[in-house]
């Protein structure tokens, strides 16, 4: 007669791997694959590109005010955000992905095996991530203004407001969470990416073919995006798109990569 052994369960009493040593790690790795690299590359690039354009149109019209005009400081930051909001993202879904993709999770889920510390750890790069570019974006805005003012006596105004710069920070940030939520419930790089920029597409088109979405219901469902000025419903329709395209995916996103099999 042999006698069934019966599995014992496994117990992690080493040490803990210290949350900042994930952190530098997943911040390494949003950068040090050849795509996301290229990526990084792309975003200064174009947003070198919209700041020699400006230059080279000058500040044209002023309009009512001198604040009208191309070269400012407030008009410059959003047009260095404009390149950021639009492929960081991509970074983040690249950022959470790379481990199924590139069947890195068993190497990372056997040195971290509590796959929630790993989440955290990529979310907190993430949230790094879009700091550092509004930071980017306000020094380049700044190099693009000063410069502006310098060859245009009508140009270089220095004033910016606090929600300007507020709907900046946010703007990226809640992208970037998108793009990371999309990753955590796809877990699959194309499918990702095709999500996070066909869906959007596809409510618009959808709107704009039917009058009563377009009235009613289109700004409560598409990704939320601020203005300079945000009123309160601004900050209504903001804060649904929130909950709709970032808590609601990232809620079975996290669900799915704790349940996933690591192969």
């Amino acid at each position: 007669m042999t006698a069934t052994a019966q599995p014992v369960p496994a117990v992690f009493d080493g040490p803990d791997i210290p949350m900042s040593r994930l952190i530098k790690v997943e911040l390494r790795k949003l950068v040090d694959t050849r795509a996301s690299f290229w990526l990084a590359v792309s975003i200064a690039a174009i947003s070198a590109i919209i700041g020699l354009v400006v230059l080279i149109v000058g500040p044209g019209d002023p309009g009512p005010s001198a604040a009208d005009a191309n070269i400012t400081f407030q008009n410059l930051f959003g047009l260095m955000t404009a390149p950021m909001g639009f492929l960081l993202p991509v970074m983040a879904i690249l950022l959470v992905t790379s481990e199924w993709s590139q069947r890195n999770a068993l190497t990372t889920f056997t040195m971290e095996p509590r796959r929630e510390r790993v989440i955290i750890a990529k979310l907190i790069v993430s949230i790094i991530a879009s700091v550092v570019a509004v930071v980017i974006a306000l020094a380049l805005g700044a190099l693009c203004n000063l410069i502006g003012g310098l060859i245009y006596t009508d140009a270089g105004t220095w004033s910016i407001t606090g929600s300007g710069l507020l709907s900046g920070l946010l703007n990226i940030l809640v992208g970037v969470l998108v793009g990371f939520a999309f990753a955590a419930l796809l877990l699959n790089t194309p499918a990702a990416i095709v999500a996070y920029f066909v869906i959007p597409t596809v409510l618009e088109i959808v709107g704009a073919v039917v009058p009563w979405i377009n009235d009613h219901l289109i700004e409560w469902i598409r990704i939320p995006m601020l203005s300079d000025s945000p009123n309160g419903s601004d900050w209504a329709h903001f804060l649904v798109g929130c909950l709709i395209w970032f808590a609601v995916p990232m809620f079975f996103g996290v669900n799915r990569i704790m349940r996933s099999e690591v192969k």
